[in-house]
């Protein structure tokens, strides 16, 4: 019996006692681990976008902008590139130079920004990760990986989900997304850990409770 009839005989042993049709087989995924409540999805989101090294800021609608504004004076930023469907308020108070995000723009260009401000497209609570879909108010994905501060807004708590397939729920999957967790980050052989190697190396994210800013108003 040559090689080729053993393995092949292992195969068909290995198949037996499969269906013999196309039948799907049911596989008993969790859509979420955990029964969370709203606030305590946005605490795990809080949670785990700090233990990747992201910066977390919270505020309500109506502090956005001068969060935005500190953040960037604390950063020293003299340039900020904005997405063309960013909200205009956002960055109203901020005393910092506005460059729009062209597409003849060069990655050197791009390089010498200070600061990049984006909203985005959902975030996940148990991954610490945040999704950006190339929508107007985040723009073109190469603007949120060549210069070395990012800082995301995320709506809480209409674009928190508690999973990952929870979120693909909600995009597209034809447009371009980029899923990240954290800052940056890559380790050699010798786990010497080196943050801004392929994006940004610093992540800020700022978690804007919309119905607070409501109560508060109402």
């Amino acid at each position: 019996m040559s090689s080729r009839e053993r393995i092949l005989g292992r195969v068909r042993r290995a198949l037996a006692d499969t269906p013999g049709d196309d039948t799907p087989i049911e596989r008993a995924y969790l859509r979420e681990h955990g029964d969370r409540g709203v606030e305590e999805t946005v605490e795990l989101l809080a949670e785990n976008l700090a233990d990747y090294r992201a910066i977390v800021h919270r505020c309500t609608s109506a502090d956005l902008p001068a969060t935005l504004a500190g953040m960037l004076a604390a950063r020293g930023a003299k340039t900020v590139l904005v997405p063309p469907g960013l909200e205009p308020a956002w960055l109203a108070d901020a005393d910092t130079e506005q460059v729009q995000d062209r597409a003849e723009s060069t990655p050197h260009e791009l390089d010498r920004i200070d600061s990049v401000v984006t909203a985005c497209a959902v975030a996940v609570a148990e991954t610490g990760t945040i999704v950006l879909d190339a929508g107007p108010d985040q723009g073109r994905r190469r603007i949120t990986l060549v210069p070395d501060h990012h800082i995301c807004v995320v709506r809480v708590p209409d674009q928190v989900v508690s999973s990952v397939p929870q979120a693909l729920e909600r995009l597209d999957p034809v447009r371009p997304l980029t899923w990240i967790s954290g800052p940056s980050a890559t380790s050699d052989i010798e786990l010497d850990r080196v943050e801004g190697v392929h994006g940004p190396r610093t992540l800020e994210v700022v978690l804007v409770d919309s119905q607070a800013s409501e109560v508060v108003n109402s």
